[in-house]
């Protein structure tokens, strides 16, 4: 883990709600890792997965859904943040198997882009399930398509692709699976599919890196922090 100060080298709105940011950092990164933003008058830093990652940039997606987001969204190219990063444990791509299955519902999504692309990097190529809750809300789905990558689209109200949840799509087969998205969506995926997995879980986080305790969560193995241990949890050791 390291903090840095870097600048903002993009900033611009993908639907009504939710906006892409592209920082000016080089890190060693797993996917389904994030890092923690600091914002001016803001007590606790903000945590934002991240979704993809070059030798020069690191590329977040975040929702407005309060002060602090929607104080990110009025920042400009060349204004810099204050971040903590990489942090959190990531998924496993070496549990994926010949026919692994990547799930993402909303802004759950962008951590789930950046293991696509580690796997086809392997040569692997997994299929993909995106959930939202209407047309004017998809993200990202074309960005999967250009890896070459199979991708059904759900819509809880019918506007696109399949009509309803991720698990309402006929083919949930597969030899693993990693899913990333709200907490009752995984629940469902959980349920459905029989294979083994790994989910990623959104928690308020103090800290971001372990030391206050505050996401801990209970686990068949012990308490976990979902900051440090997680966000990313084995399908095995879950207890809903």
């Amino acid at each position: 883990m390291k903090n840095v100060v870097c600048p903002i080298l993009e900033n611009r709105a993908l639907t009504a709600t939710v906006w892409r940011m592209r920082l000016g950092v080089s890190c060693e990164l797993k996917p389904g890792q994030f890092l923690n933003i600091a914002l001016a008058g803001k007590y606790l830093r903000r945590p934002i997965s991240v979704c993809d990652w070059d030798k020069e940039s690191v590329t977040i997606l975040y929702k407005v859904v309060g002060r602090g987001t929607e104080q990110m969204s009025r920042m400009a190219p060349g204004e810099c943040l204050d971040v903590l990063l990489p942090l959190g444990n990531g998924f496993d791509p070496d549990c994926a198997g010949d026919a692994p299955l990547l799930i993402g519902g909303g802004v759950g999504c962008p951590p789930i882009f950046g293991l696509a692309r580690t796997l086809v990097a392997r040569g692997i190529k997994p299929r993909v399930i995106l959930g939202f809750n209407t047309a004017s809300e998809i993200i990202l789905a074309d960005d999967f398509r250009s890896l070459g990558l199979k991708v059904t689209v759900t819509t809880a109200d019918g506007s696109e692709g399949v009509s309803g949840f991720v698990t309402d799509v006929e083919d949930l087969s597969c030899s693993y699976y990693y899913a990333c998205g709200p907490e009752p969506m995984l629940r469902a995926v959980y349920n459905k599919i029989e294979a083994s997995g790994e989910l990623s879980f959104e928690e308020r986080m103090g800290c971001g890196f372990g030391a206050c305790m505050g996401c801990s969560c209970k686990t068949k193995y012990g308490n976990k922090r979902i900051c440090k241990d997680g966000p990313v949890l084995k399908k095995e050791e879950i207890v809903w």
